[in-house]
């Protein structure tokens, strides 16, 4: 079938589904799961009956009045990780604990339009465990996701502000303790989360029109959003943060040689960081051509600060790209980004960084749901791993029997998906929005293709293998009764994660239409009929038929589900 990256640059299969007819707003079985691979994760029969029923615009504002699953903060203290160990390391560096928490969300629930567009958050204002210096780095993380999740479909604005004032990322990004300046010592205010939120989280590099093409001067040279100064000049305003710990509980703890040590409890890792007005500077601030006199209190100042970003002009197409590259394409065109930063900017009803109007606008776009692009050279975008696991998982009943779901960190690229959420390398994220595939078609074509930065041999590879294994046994859980990993006899990994596969069974006898359920569900019918018919042809060679036993039928299945996900017209989602 080629290779996906070719895929990308290629036209994909016809929208050829027959399954069911029209519904009442003209949406075929093939446009439901289409639409619901951009709005979501999975798209099974229930979810698509959903969307025929309702019309896109409806289903989506279902998905904005539904209440919010259990946070994930909570997940964590219900399931006995608030349990102070024998040494105070155990809770400052144990991270990989994170695990359990955001599978969970990401598995979980009925509210995963809302996940998906956390997850697209994450990717975009990082946060990252790897690493994450300080105590209960586990409650961090997950107080971090549940700011964003509750803050998706609401204002821009408001999302920003808890970030800015988020412990987590004041630790990952140095807000925590940032100083104000001293000239006794020379003494600057860090300016990490000064350059950070403008270059990542709000306004970019270059300053950009609305429809997302860069602003250039007389000779052609793009134009920076931001200068040196105005870096230094906005770090002030985050100076004098600590956390909170009002609600502190410490405990003491003794490990095995006698050592005591005190863990403060998990109470401060989602409470708003605190302003220490004795730290904070008060000089006066000039950024982006707006000045904070001095000696301007820290609340007000930080709200002029917040208030500048957030309508800064650049913000409107610089989120909205990204957005849409997240859900729809790697390469929208100038009028995709205009409509959506228009509606950014602009709810209808005077409401500017309406987050429900801009997802719409990304989701409800002609571009997005025409089936023009199905057949038009570089629309669609390659799946990230562990947005196609995720798929996988939701799609075919995945549950851990214990609640455990003790997955473990799958960012090895040679033995596991290359990714795992929440676990980028950097805040830069997993891959550039901007990163090009060195000597392709795609770079001939002045394409962009963000997730390709992290493909190769290897991950391919590794993620195939993992896959595999994954699909057909589930997933391999240490002590799935109790929170971490304990070593030693009577602790034996067992698959306490495993998928049911209930609604593709019935037609376990049927390779042809077991091919194309699958394929209807995985790639909303976009693995074309030549490829269907290859892989149904593989299944074929090994007979199936209503006497045979629960793993033979299960053995065809997996194959198919495999053989679906290792597809180049499943890997790009057009």
């Amino acid at each position: 079938a080629g290779s996906f990256e070719e895929d990308l640059s290629a036209p994909a299969a016809a929208d050829t589904s027959t399954a069911s007819p029209l519904s009442a707003f003209g949406i075929t079985d093939a446009q439901a799961a289409r639409f619901l691979q951009q709005a979501q994760f999975s798209s099974t029969r229930s979810e698509i009956s959903s969307v025929k029923s309702l019309g896109y615009s409806a289903w989506l504002a279902r998905q904005y009045a539904a209440r919010m699953s259990p946070s994930a903060w909570n997940f964590l203290a219900a399931t006995g990780y608030s349990v102070a160990q024998s040494t105070a390391s155990d809770q400052r560096f144990f991270s990989n604990e994170i695990t359990p928490m955001i599978w969970n969300q990401l598995f979980t629930g009925y509210d995963q339009a809302r996940k998906r567009m956390t997850l697209a958050l994450s990717e975009f204002m990082v946060v990252s465990v790897n690493p994450l210096d300080a105590f209960w780095p586990t409650y961090l993380m997950a107080a971090f996701w549940d700011i964003l999740k509750a803050n998706v479909f609401g204002n821009f604005r408001n999302l920003l502000e808890d970030v800015t004032l988020n412990p987590a990322m004041g630790r990952y990004l140095n807000t925590v303790g940032n100083l104000k300046e001293d000239p006794a010592t020379g003494r600057r205010p860090d300016e990490n989360y000064a350059r950070e939120v403008m270059q990542l989280f709000t306004i970019g590099l270059y300053q950009l029109n609305n429809d997302g093409t860069e602003k250039k001067d007389a000779a052609g040279n793009r134009l920076d959003s931001y200068t040196g100064d105005d870096v230094s000049n906005l770090a002030r305003v985050f100076t004098g943060y600590e956390f909170d710990a009002t609600q502190n509980v410490p405990t003491t703890v003794t490990n095995a040689q006698g050592e005591t040590n005190t863990v403060p409890n998990t109470a401060y890792t989602r409470l708003p960081m605190v302003l220490v007005a004795s730290r904070h500077s008060n000089l006066a601030a000039t950024f982006l051509g707006t000045t904070i006199p001095a000696n301007t209190p820290g609340a007000a100042a930080l709200k002029t600060a917040l208030d500048t970003l957030a309508n800064h002009p650049n913000v409107a197409p610089f989120i909205s790209r990204q957005l849409i590259q997240r859900l729809v394409s790697s390469n929208p065109s100038p009028a995709y980004v205009l409509a959506v930063a228009t509606a950014f900017n602009d709810n209808g009803a005077g409401v500017r960084g309406d987050m429900r109007a801009l997802i719409a606008a990304v989701l409800l776009d002609d571009e997005a749901r025409s089936t023009t692009g199905l057949s038009l050279p570089g629309f669609g975008k390659l799946r990230e791993p562990m947005v196609r696991f995720v798929q996988w998982g939701r799609t075919f009943g995945l549950a851990s029997a214990a609640n455990s779901w003790k997955m473990g960190d799958l960012s090895n690229p040679a033995t596991q998906l290359g990714q795992s959420p929440m676990r980028s390398a950097s805040v830069f994220n997993f891959f550039r929005p901007g990163y090009v595939p060195p000597s392709t078609a795609l770079a001939t074509a002045g394409q962009v293709a963000p997730e390709f930065q992290i493909v190769t041999e290897s991950s391919v590879s590794g993620y195939l293998n993992y896959m595999q294994n994954a699909i057909r046994l589930g997933i391999l859980v240490t002590a799935p009764n109790v929170p971490q990993n304990p070593q030693g006899p009577g602790n034996t990994p067992v698959y306490d994660i495993t998928a049911s596969y209930a609604n593709v069974m019935p037609l376990v006898t049927d390779a042809v239409a077991l091919v194309r359920k699958v394929a209807l569900l995985m790639s909303a019918g976009q693995v074309s009929a030549a490829t269907q018919s290859t892989i149904a042809g593989a299944l074929n060679a090994t007979a199936v038929t209503d006497a045979s036993s629960a793993s033979i039928k299960l053995d065809r299945i997996a194959a198919a589900v495999l053989l679906v996900m290792a597809s180049p017209e499943y890997l790009v989602q057009k």
